[in-house]
């Protein structure tokens, strides 16, 4: 297994940020999904290369505070973990190189709860029957949250990961 900071792996994901943000160079807003730190750093790395003016919002689950309690404390905060679907964000406690760079690079932190999350996992698939994780579809829950602040920019958040349980995601295309 590759450590979650591993160069190669940071490299990797550094690669679809600066794919898509090469794509949409009128990006004014990118949400970014955080679970360990190391996708979020990737995007900043990614940003700074192109030199890239979008403002990156970090998103992480209502049900797993660390990073948005790390970030508003200026240090490491343990927190519990309780997210039951967005399994991908269950950090509970952040990593301390990780939090000094989103200190600095993120415009601001949104929470997004496990329902905000299966009303995104449960949206992306009815409207473009793609299958997305918990922590996968945070990104498109946190900038849904966020819809009124966002009319009229150019906005970003990157569906990632098909990985989840089949009996989450049919608990999930149930639910009204």
């Amino acid at each position: 297994m590759v450590p979650s900071f591993h160069a190669d792996l940071l490299r990797g994901v550094a690669t679809l940020w600066m794919e898509f943000f090469r794509a949409v160079p009128h990006m004014q807003v990118a949400y970014v999904p955080i679970g360990l730190g190391s996708g979020a750093c990737s995007a900043i790395a990614a940003k700074r290369a192109l030199n890239h003016p979008v403002r990156l919002v970090g998103v992480v689950s209502r049900h797993a505070t660390t990073y948005a309690d790390s970030i508003a404390a200026g240090r490491v905060v343990e927190a519990p973990v309780t997210t039951q679907i967005a399994d991908g964000l269950a950090v509970r406690v952040a990593d301390a190189g990780a939090l000094s760079v989103l200190i600095e690079h993120l415009d601001h932190v949104v929470q997004v709860s496990d329902d905000e999350v299966a009303a995104a996992m449960k949206a992306i698939f009815e409207d473009t029957h793609n299958v997305a994780e918990g922590a996968g579809a945070a990104a498109f829950a946190a900038a849904m949250q966020e819809r009124d602040q966002l009319r009229g920019q150019t906005v970003g958040a990157v569906l990632s990961g098909g990985n989840v349980d089949a009996a989450v995601f049919a608990k999930v295309l149930a639910a009204s």
